[in-house]
């Protein structure tokens, strides 16, 4: 089993609450897209959840590659 890293938790398990959270603030900057009334508010929000979406993926990436090893 791989050690605990300096805050307790190990890294398979640091890099899944990780993807979560991200998993979360997507959703999260997907509704305030839908709910904005301005354009400007919901690209902004939109480019966002796409930057969320592509560190998400590298995570994925990661946690693959990890459990490859």
């Amino acid at each position: 089993m791989p050690p605990a890293s300096s805050n307790g938790v190990r890294p398979m398990e640091d890099m899944q609450a990780h993807l979560e959270k991200l998993r979360t603030q997507i959703a999260e900057c997907e509704m305030i897209r839908d709910l904005a009334t301005g354009k400007a508010k919901r690209d902004l929000f939109a480019k966002v959840a796409d930057h969320y979406r592509v560190l998400a993926s590298e995570i994925e990436r990661a946690i693959a590659e990890a459990k490859l090893t």
